[in-house]
């Protein structure tokens, strides 16, 4: 038997809550897996508190992203005792989850964990961060490097997961980043983080005109909808954006005028079903370009038996940087 965040629907309505589980219950797959932490992503809030849509299959054990090792194996690239994190690829949603102290996976699916790396480590940047290092990998491949970039670079939804990693990466890079958050009392972990400057999102979570001043030489966005058209509108000329995620909304009332007239790239970046080497490349990066210490100052730790509860507050605005689950 082990313990598990496990959601469920019936009749009687939704739940959330820790059970326990026998090993013969888990669904098929080719490694056997330990789970030292998970974490909390937004798609991970939205399962637990039943907001959106996003569970397919009930009973699910939650649990987006996992790390830890691996206890058997037939998989020809995995032996027991080999560290690994996983992130996506349906668990949580149609698949069982990693908010357990066990896993059944695919070991097609499993990203060796960097030596620069704790598995609590892994999971402080998690899905989030490995987005955000998609976001500066996108970035890089279309041309945008620190010293081609003669404008600021803009990082909305700053606070959260994937803006606090994009912001610590990409001023260690050496690009000025401006930092967007609804959350006035954040401009000093901002900046701890390396933001040269904070703004109000309001400057951008409101219509807009399809094409405004130009100021940001790139855009890192997990927000969506008004704040991603408006930061469109503002990208200078052959620029790039990359769009992560939808906090605001699924919506992008826009239009082609930023896209013919000055030339911008929007380059969407996808976590879920990313090939494997493109992940891998992302770890490897993430080991050698993110700063341990300012990851440090994102996290948060809590109990799986506090998993519920944080995703609560992580829906409700209220959580900046990472939730690390310790399983």
């Amino acid at each position: 038997m082990f313990k598990a965040l496990q959601l469920s629907k019936s009749e009687a309505g939704f739940s959330a809550a820790i059970a326990e589980i026998q090993e013969s219950q888990l669904p098929p797959g080719d490694v056997l897996a330990r789970v030292d932490y998970s974490t909390l992503n937004y798609k991970d809030g939205l399962a637990i508190t039943n907001t959106g849509a996003v569970v397919r299959n009930w009973p699910m054990v939650a649990g987006v992203d996992g790390a830890g090792s691996v206890l058997e194996s037939t998989h020809p690239h995995w032996k027991a005792g080999d560290r690994f994190v996983h992130n996506g690829w349906g668990l949580g949603e149609t698949r069982w989850g990693l908010m357990a102290e066990r896993a059944r996976l695919q070991g097609d699916w499993l990203v060796k964990l960097p030596q620069a790396f704790s598995t609590r480590q892994a999971m402080a940047i998690g899905t989030a961060g490995y987005t955000a290092m998609l976001c500066v990998l996108a970035l890089e491949q279309h041309g945008i490097m620190p010293a081609s970039a003669s404008a600021e670079v803009l990082v909305t939804g700053a606070t959260g997961g994937v803006g606090s990693v994009a912001v610590a990466l990409l001023s260690k890079l050496g690009y000025t980043v401006v930092a967007a958050t609804g959350k006035a009392s954040e401009q000093n972990y901002l900046k701890q983080l390396g933001a040269a400057r904070v703004i109000d999102r309001a400057e951008l979570s409101i219509p807009g005109k399809p094409l405004q001043k130009e100021r940001w030489a790139a855009v890192v966005d997990a927000v969506g909808s008004y704040t991603l058209a408006n930061a469109c509108a503002q990208t200078r000329y052959g620029g790039v954006v990359t769009a992560c995620g939808l906090a605001q909304g699924a919506d992008f009332p826009s239009t082609v005028m930023p896209f013919i007239l000055r030339g911008i790239t929007l380059v969407g970046i996808d976590s879920v079903m990313a090939p494997l080497a493109r992940r891998q490349t992302a770890w490897d990066r993430l080991a050698k370009d993110l700063d341990p210490a300012k990851l440090e100052a994102m996290i948060e730790e809590v109990p799986l038996s506090r998993a519920a509860e944080k995703a609560a507050e992580l829906m409700a605005g209220k959580i900046r940087g990472r939730i690390v689950v310790k399983i």
